[in-house]
């Protein structure tokens, strides 16, 4: 019995490194099953996509209850480089790769990657600080009419 699901749209609105890879996992996994993926970068996701920052992206050690730890330690010098290099590791243990060559990876298989022109003009942004593999910069209006379809899923990340 196939999916009923055609399409998969994600909004990315936080570049730290557990979002990024929990987005581009499912919309990986998508594509793997024979369904669109389009992911679009909001707000500090866009993080994910400018040339200088995606290989310098971290894991949120504050406010974040899956860390298990208490909020003031994870705001202690070093706590956050030390979780990003966990992050990294078990990463790589599991062949993830980098962000970068995932995004190339994405696009590839057929993923539409979008920017929100709203978090672009509002952080001063250009097209040219954006990865080449971008499909463009579209309003949220614009994302949204590309969900106006059946069996068509939009998630937030």
């Amino acid at each position: 019995m196939g999916t009923k699901v055609k399409k998969m749209l994600f909004i990315l609105s936080k570049a730290t490194i557990e979002n990024v890879y929990a987005a581009f996992v499912m919309a990986n996994g998508a594509r793997m099953e024979g369904i669109e993926s389009e992911v679009f970068f909001t707000f500090f996701g866009l993080e994910a996509i400018q040339k200088k920052k995606l290989d310098h992206l971290h894991v949120a050690t504050v406010g974040n209850p899956a860390m298990h730890i208490p909020t003031m330690l994870g705001g202690l010098p070093g706590v956050e480089a030390l979780a990003t290099k966990m992050m990294k590791k078990e990463m790589e243990k599991l062949d993830m790769p980098p962000i970068g060559e995932f995004l190339e990876i994405l696009s590839d298989s057929g993923c539409k990657l979008w920017a929100c022109k709203l978090a672009v003009d509002m952080f001063h942004l250009n097209e040219e600080d954006l990865i080449d593999e971008l499909d463009g910069i579209l309003t949220i209006g614009d994302f949204y009419n590309r969900a106006d379809q059946e069996a068509a899923q939009i998630l937030f990340i």
